[in-house]
């Protein structure tokens, strides 16, 4: 067995996403695919890669933990790690772009990596909505892929990436969470009706509502949110009959007795709560209160939050299944609303 220097082959990228210690597994299987590194070549050992890639010897060591459940590498107890098989190929390798990192998100991450199996390549980026940086991020990367996975939420500039989106061939291609005009060819996505998601949701909602006079969604003036939701909100309250207004800011706008609002961040949630607490107003009687997104936390604060959301779990594996299914077929996700004490 001959030592081998991996350490021009392996590089951690500060800018993914993608856990450090599967950059760490994937870069070593680049190598081998390459011929660069081969069956019975001994490898750096945890101490050399905390050093060398400024990593903790957890994730050094969780990495080569990794590539030994995948049969790639193998220990002498006394000598360190080698190569047990220079055959290994991946025959998938993904890099996701997701455009902010949150609990809904996490959820579509973890069910998409499940889903997609232990023995493919997964590269993650987070572009915070800023297509500056989304164009970066893509133009910057260092490999072809089998798949490039992308939400597609900008607060500026959809046209060009739309222009930018179509440079990658449309079998390669899944877009998450919305479709987007201007993207030519046939591709897979999962997507998101939003006008009319949120027009029949809030019509599941009817009856809570009806003892609320005024309808207010909050949608932030630099907003990544579709504007088909603004669209199904009027739709809904013209057709039911509701007051309704758009708020901006949240913080700026008054809050009376018979109003419901719709919320679509989890920042505007918590400063909403607090304003109509410090009222001394009663949430789900005088103040009704509806969150965008299901997590986990909404099903207790407060004894319960409304939502209304889409399956998170069910995008991030129904990604994984087109993929698997080598298909460019559109999927529509479903919508659901959750109706708890805040209305």
């Amino acid at each position: 067995m001959k030592p081998v220097s991996m350490f021009e082959y392996i590089h951690i990228n500060e800018y993914s996403a993608t856990p450090k210690y599967l950059q760490l597994a994937n870069a070593v299987i680049g190598a081998i695919e390459a011929g660069k590194i081969q069956k019975g070549d001994m490898m750096p050992s945890i101490n050399e890669l905390s050093y060398v890639l400024e990593i903790s010897r957890d994730t050094a060591e969780k990495g080569y933990k990794h590539l030994k459940q995948l049969g790639v590498l193998g220990s002498v107890p006394g000598k360190g790690y080698y190569i047990t098989n220079a055959d290994f190929k991946q025959k998938l390798q993904i890099v996701l772009f997701f455009n902010k990192l949150s609990a809904h998100k996490k959820i579509v991450y973890d069910s998409f990596v499940e889903a997609i199996g232990s023995d493919v390549a997964v590269d993650f980026y987070i572009y915070n909505n800023d297509l500056s940086l989304f164009k970066k991020l893509f133009q910057n990367l260092k490999q072809e892929y089998t798949h490039y996975v992308i939400i597609p939420h900008f607060i500026e500039g959809q046209d060009k990436a739309a222009e930018l989106i179509n440079t990658i061939p449309k079998d390669k291609l899944v877009l998450l969470d919305k479709l987007v005009p201007g993207i030519d060819g046939e591709y897979a996505a999962v997507y998101e009706d939003f006008e009319r998601d949120i027009y029949e949701a809030l019509e599941g909602a009817r009856e809570q509502l009806s003892k609320y006079h005024t309808l207010k969604l909050v949608f932030p003036d630099k907003s990544y949110f579709p504007k088909g939701i603004i669209k199904g909100f009027y739709r809904f309250c013209q057709q039911y009959a509701f007051n309704h207004l758009l708020v901006g800011d949240v913080m700026e706008e008054p809050i009376a007795e018979g109003e419901a609002y719709i919320n679509l961040m989890e920042d505007d949630l918590v400063k909403l709560l607090d304003r109509v607490i410090s009222l001394k107003l009663s949430i789900g009687s005088q103040v009704g209160i509806i969150s965008y997104n299901e997590t986990p936390l909404k099903k207790f604060i407060l004894n319960g939050i409304t939502t209304i959301s889409t399956d998170f779990q069910r995008m991030g594996a129904l990604a994984a299944q087109l993929i698997l299914d080598n298909a460019k077929r559109h999927e529509k996700l479903p919508f659901y609303l959750t109706l708890r004490p805040s209305v």
